[in-house]
């Protein structure tokens, strides 16, 4: 419990949410390099790629394991105050698409889309039409959070 009176006031931490390329074995884990950079930043962040996952899991609403990841990514997308995304060339990313179409009029999505991407045309329509900040690398998205959350 934390119990605040005045006149103090709670200092919010911001949180993110790293959205984007997981398929293990292909996607670059980028999550762990956003990790490495604001390690040292007052900064929450809900990362979805998962130790333990089994990519043997059937994916079904009456899949415990299963059911539980993706209830988790939702309760935590809907609570972030900022979600990032990073669409891996290498990937297809099916779920990141559903994320940014879901997300797409938040006001709190940036988006890293770097060239060869499948779907990279869509992408740059739906940012473009929704005014999402896009990055080309995910160095130059990196700044773009430290500077928006002021970290």
């Amino acid at each position: 419990m934390i119990i605040i009176k005045p006149p103090t006031t709670l200092n919010k931490i911001p949180s993110i949410f790293c959205a984007g390329s997981i398929e293990n074995g292909i996607a670059e884990n980028w999550q762990q390099v956003v990790e490495d950079e604001l390690l040292n930043k007052n900064v929450i962040i809900y990362n979805p790629r998962r130790n333990d996952w089994d990519s043997d899991w059937i994916q079904s609403i009456h899949n415990t394991e299963f059911k539980c990841q993706v209830d988790w990514e939702l309760d935590n997308l809907e609570i972030s105050d900022l979600i990032i995304m990073y669409f891996d060339p290498k990937t297809t990313s099916k779920i990141s698409l559903l994320e940014l179409g879901l997300y797409a009029t938040s006001k709190k999505i940036v988006v890293c889309c770097p060239d060869g991407y499948c779907c990279k045309g869509n992408v740059d329509i739906v940012c473009n039409r929704n005014n999402i900040p896009m990055y080309e690398t995910l160095d130059d998205m990196i700044d773009y959070i430290i500077k928006k959350l002021n970290l």
